[in-house]
């Protein structure tokens, strides 16, 4: 069924609006995805955050212009289809790689990542990559270790300090400046 200039214009702008805070998508083709296997991807994508939307391809063309992903959505050819997300790319590579892998139907065509193009090779490897979480806990731990370790030392010292006055008493080893005082 062919859309109307007017249905093709919502749609143009229903994309666009969706697509304007997006900071990275992979494309990908399929062919003969079945109804749950399309229901599966879509769970998936969300999943991790991310929308998913079945392109034409000069309509995909339109909406993408002034956004961030335009480069990867310009003279795409053949079925097509876009997982877009303004969250963790690597979240949306993981979790597509991880679909993709047990559904041969569908394969990656490109992919972008904060205005960069990526081949099909760099979205295998993004999906390989530790999520910004992972990230942020390990750069955490590494700022936190040092200082950890600093007051660990510096503990130390008074902990030493206590042990020898502490045994120190039990063996009256100050007691002999009493007596002689006395």
């Amino acid at each position: 069924m062919a859309l109307s200039r007017q249905k093709k214009a919502e749609k143009v702008g229903e994309l666009a609006k969706e697509l304007e805070s997006s900071t990275s998508a992979i494309i990908g083709t399929f062919s003969k995805l079945t109804v749950s296997q399309d229901f599966e991807l879509r769970k998936t994508v969300r999943n991790a955050g991310g929308r998913y939307r079945v392109l034409k391809n000069k309509l995909a063309g339109r909406a993408a212009k002034g956004t961030k992903i335009e480069a990867a959505l310009q003279g795409l050819k053949g079925v097509s289809s876009v997982a877009y997300t303004s969250g963790d790319p690597v979240a949306l590579a993981k979790a597509l790689s991880t679909w993709v892998a047990d559904n041969a139907e569908f394969t990656f065509k490109l992919g972008i990542v904060d205005g960069k193009v990526i081949n099909v090779e760099e979205v295998k490897a993004l999906a390989t990559m530790p999520g910004k979480e992972e990230i942020f806990a390990k750069l955490l731990y590494f700022i936190n270790a040092p200082a950890q370790r600093l007051v660990t030392v510096m503990n130390a010292a008074g902990r030493d300090l206590a042990v020898v006055i502490n045994q120190g008493v039990e063996k009256q080893k100050f007691a002999g400046g009493e007596a002689a005082a006395g």
